[in-house]
């Protein structure tokens, strides 16, 4: 596998699920076969978000990191930025968004999910916790999920919270792959791609890399 590819520079490895959102080619038919399945359940199952390429995380990880959008603590209260120490706005970003060059999604074998069909009339999807927990439009959705998904080889690699990225029930990932590009995803890789790119806080990314990697990359479920 290329690095441009791992790191989600290039799209070649890419087929278009609906207009406006792209998986790997090789997780097309395990994810229509999980959507048929679900569909046979009463669920709608969609994709919210597929492949994500470098150039739009680095441009969520800038604007976090500028202060032009909103950064939340683990209990997604918003955080004021002026208050943080550079090493706790690095922290704040990772646990929530993923480092460019290291995101999942760049792979093509992880999404977000959820079924428009339980969005209440007017409500708009924010993709947090409490919608796909007991209580939540989402709560049956995830519930199948957990008892199923696992027939057409996907997990969730952020089931639960282990003191790196926050608790994501929404986003699911094809084991085949996602373990194999975990596998080739090299500390060296993403260093060397932190340095050529325009990413910010660039300089304290590469003295912490031991601990982001260990911590916010290889750190799941």
């Amino acid at each position: 596998m290329q690095i441009a590819q791992l790191t989600g520079q290039v799209e070649t490895h890419l087929t278009q699920i609906d207009a406006r959102t792209s998986i790997h080619r090789d997780v097309l038919a395990p994810f229509l076969a999980l959507q048929a399945s679900a569909k046979e359940a009463g669920f709608n199952l969609q994709i919210t978000s597929g492949f994500r390429s470098f150039e739009r995380q680095c441009l969520i990880w800038n604007n976090k990191y500028a202060g032009k959008r909103t950064l939340l603590d683990k209990d997604e209260s918003i955080l004021d930025i002026h208050a943080l120490s550079e090493l706790e706005k690095l922290i704040a970003i990772l646990h929530w968004s993923a480092l460019p060059g290291a995101s999942r999604h760049h792979w093509g074998c992880d999404v977000d999910i959820y079924d428009p069909n339980l969005l209440p009339t007017g409500r708009q999807l924010q993709l947090t916790c409490d919608e796909y927990q007991q209580g939540g439009y989402f709560f049956e959705l995830n519930q199948w999920l957990s008892e199923n998904m696992g027939q057409f080889d996907f997990y969730r690699p952020y089931q639960t919270y282990q003191g790196g990225v926050a608790a994501e029930p929404w986003h699911i990932s094809y084991l085949p792959i996602a373990d194999n590009c975990l596998q080739l995803l090299t500390p060296t890789i993403i260093h060397d791609l932190i340095l050529e790119k325009n990413v910010m806080g660039k300089s304290l990314i590469c003295q912490q890399l031991p601990m982001i990697y260990k911590q916010y990359i290889c750190n799941i479920n």
